[in-house]
């Protein structure tokens, strides 16, 4: 394409020239004065092509009237020559994927324009007044000069109007009255450049009630917020349809900074979650407006006052309805856990029941109906008992089994103490069991907890929350090493009152993490670091001090992810995370019945104690066990040395990263006679989707034949390429299969595609 000549101002004066406020004949203006002075001397024989296209038109035609549809071949030839050589569509006004270049020459020259004006705010008024353009949606030029306007007013690069001065009023008025039309993208600046927030309250606030009358509470409710007027606007009527319409990023920005405001809000919310309330009665007063009531249940309005109430820290008997719902739930889950489950202890069961139900009659109704709806009459007998109910209020089978539990004073939990040897056992005498509180604990043992080169596990344990909001404060670490655990008493060690205690057990914390020689193990490690690091501020760089980890549950979801289950393991429903992984490798799973006690309390009692050691032990042996026989359970031989590719740590040239390193030996054929020959890697043939490129890329580094499909190509393309590849002379399915059953999966599509 012929490039178009430079514009004949830049010729005969440079870029200043385009600032001049007397353009020659020919040029776009106004009667009175130049408004838009980049664009005023630009004669039609010398733009661009597509520059302007309404030069025989009124005499301020507007600049989306006037730009044209350039290409970007002007955009590039112009874009170091000055501002109008970039003015060639509107859609160029987006700030997104500019080049940071031409930003800065189009800000230089508006600089330079703004600097040669009498009155730059007036001459913006100006513009407006006689455009049409920015009135519609998306970017536009006359919110670009306004966003650069202000920019130099609040970098002092051009004078401004004095605060209060007669004149800024009236520019005020004048731009109050812009504000009707104006799209969020010019709000922010015509506030800014004008000082609205200062200008009379009467008709900004009649602007914003006209906006919500009109139907249009986004405008409404932003504008209010940017001149903040919200003190003298009705919370309830500008933030409904808001929450009604699902943007309640709007309403929470609207209320920061307002406490009473956001009490009210609160209150407001809360009450839509009673128990019979109808939210269709609230939305039939906006019969015109696109609702999201979906998103309005009980359940999660709650969610979203409990976050509010914690960060706002605001009362939650504010919120009486969501408390009771949440109480409600985690009753149910309680219920649940002991009745069915029955993986929590007597003691801590009858703890947190009380606790939730307390004297709210209506949640002890809804306690007798969760127990007379179970049918093991002897257990709820026995729940009823630790909580005192009336037996007047129980069923009759379970008041007579409750009369027998009180004639026989016996107790439901001899079953459960009997079935111990059904769980993993701490391999370890009790008194390798060191409850560490002071810093004369924590100094006498330090030596054994930072011992370079050996593997250690770590845990936490905390008070049950039953999703009150926020992440849960620490009670317990523990720290286990070969043949012995400590319990570190979290509260005492981090406490300010805790003497030299806080310091030494910080530091003793961050080296054991930051030392790469030293193995760390976890369960979902990361988690439990975000947690111990929210409990102890001091620690809150945990996460990114951690070198030399393995989390076991990535080692989990990928033996779970082989084609096979992991050995001793029926797939019947039964342990879940940890205790589930224990028992695939060590034959037994975890007895969590001390899982939901109370780990504030102090001091801890005997089964809590050994709980908190076998969980951090068990961790140690399932890593042995591992280590020992990777095979067994479809994991790569350097069980250590794929997993510990954590945070500081890379892999080298050609190594697949730690996921895909581990995932590939469960289709390795075992050594032997008839053990198939290792096949090179340029015999494998692969077919990925577009979704697959990365893969695609590294299979290609080893040498593999991988052919990658087009964005929206049918899949079964995959399965005929494959199909044709195995019928090919010199090709074999045993090969295809060695591909991580990559290949096998798509063989197996097509072989159901022919079906």
């Amino acid at each position: 394409m012929e490039t178009p000549p430079p514009p004949r101002a830049m010729l005969d004066g440079g870029p200043q020239a385009l600032w001049e406020p007397q353009p020659p004949a020919g040029a776009l203006q106004t009667p009175e004065r130049c408004v838009w002075p980049c664009l005023s001397i630009l004669e039609g024989d010398s733009c661009p092509q597509g520059l302007f296209e309404a030069i025989s038109g009124p005499p301020w035609a507007g600049p989306q009237q006037v730009l044209g549809q350039g290409s970007c071949s002007d955009l590039n030839h112009w874009s170091g020559q000055g501002v109008a050589g970039w003015l060639c569509t509107g859609p160029c006004w987006s700030r997104r994927g500019r080049p940071a270049a031409l930003e800065t020459v189009l800000r230089e020259e508006a600089q330079r324009g703004f600097a040669t004006l009498e009155d730059p705010l007036a001459a913006l008024l100006d513009m407006l007044d006689s455009s049409r353009g920015w009135r519609g949606k998306g970017p536009s030029l006359e919110a670009w000069v306004a966003c650069e306007l202000k920019r130099c007013l609040q970098a002092q690069l051009c004078p401004g109007p004095a605060r209060g001065s007669p004149g800024l009023k009236q520019l005020q008025a004048r731009a109050v009255k812009l504000l009707a039309e104006s799209p969020p993208g010019l709000v922010e600046p015509l506030v800014s450049i004008f000082q609205l927030q200062d200008a009379d309250r009467s008709p900004l606030l009649a602007h914003v009630h006209r906006l919500h009358q009109e139907g249009k509470f986004k405008e409404a409710i932003v504008l209010g917020t940017k001149l903040r007027l919200q003190a003298d606007l009705d919370v309830e009527k500008m933030c409904i349809p808001l929450l009604l319409q699902d943007k309640a990023d709007l309403v929470e920005r609207y209320v920061d900074g307002f406490p009473d405001l956001q009490r009210r809000l609160l209150a407001l919310m809360d009450s839509w979650c009673q128990p019979g309330f109808d939210i269709r009665v609230v939305a039939r007063r906006y019969p015109q407006t696109t609702l999201r009531l979906e998103r309005l249940s009980p359940r999660a309005l709650g969610r979203q006052v409990l976050r509010l109430l914690e960060q706002h820290g605001l009362d939650p008997d504010l919120c009486p309805n969501v408390v009771t719902q949440q109480r409600l739930a985690a009753l149910r889950y309680l219920c649940y856990k002991r009745l069915v489950e029955r993986s929590v202890s007597r003691e801590s069961w009858a703890e947190h029941v009380q606790g939730l139900v307390g004297q709210d009659q209506w949640l002890q109704e809804q306690l007798l109906q969760l127990l007379a709806s179970h049918d093991d009459a002897a257990l709820v007998a026995q729940c009823a008992l630790d909580l005192l109910l009336p037996e007047e209020r129980l069923p009759a089978s379970v008041a007579a089994e409750l009369r027998q539990l009180r004639i026989q004073e016996r107790t439901a939990e001899a079953p459960l103490e009997d079935g111990k040897d059904d769980y993993y056992q701490l391999p370890i005498p009790r008194e390798h069991l060191h409850f560490l509180a002071s810093w004369e604990d924590l100094a006498r043992h330090q030596e054994e907890l930072l011992q370079p080169g050996q593997v250690v596990s770590m845990d936490l344990e905390w008070r049950p929350s039953f999703g009150a909001g926020g992440r849960p404060r620490a009670s317990l670490m523990q720290v286990a090493v070969e043949g012995r655990v400590f319990l570190l008493d979290l509260p005492r060690l981090s406490s300010a009152a805790g003497g030299q205690a806080p310091q030494a057990f910080f530091r003793l914390v961050s080296r054991l993490l930051a030392d790469p020689s030293i193995t760390k193990l976890g369960y979902g490690l990361a988690g439990d670091l975000r947690s111990l690091g929210a409990s102890c501020p001091a620690l809150a760089q945990a996460e990114k001090q951690l070198r030399g980890s393995v989390d076991l549950l990535q080692v989990h979801r990928q033996m779970r992810a082989a084609d096979r289950p992991a050995p001793g393991v029926d797939g019947a429903a039964g342990p879940r995370g940890l205790s589930l992984l224990v028992q695939q490798v060590l034959g037994k799973p975890l007895d969590k019945m001390q899982q939901l006690s109370n780990w504030d309390r102090r001091p801890l009692c005997e089964g809590q104690l050994v709980y908190a050691a076998a969980d951090a032990y068990c961790l140690l042996e399932v890593y042995w066990a591992l280590c020992r026989e990777p095979a067994r359970f479809h994991l790569s031989g350097d069980l250590a040395r794929s997993l510990r590719l954590g945070r500081g740590e890379r892999a080298g040239p050609g190594e697949l990263p730690p996921l895909q390193k581990a995932s590939t030996s469960p289709q390795q054929v075992p050594a032997g006679e008839d053990a198939a020959p290792e096949v090179p890697a340029r015999a494998f043939r692969v077919v990925c989707d577009s979704m697959l490129q990365g893969l695609a890329r590294r299979l290609r580094c080893l040498g593999i034949d991988v052919l990658v499909l087009a964005t929206g190509e049918d899949h079964r393309r995959a399965a005929e390429r494959l199909a044709a590849w195995l019928r090919s002379p010199g090709s074999g399915l045993l090969r295809t299969l060695h591909v991580n059953g990559l290949v096998h999966v798509a063989f197996r599509a097509w072989l159901l595609s022919q079906a």
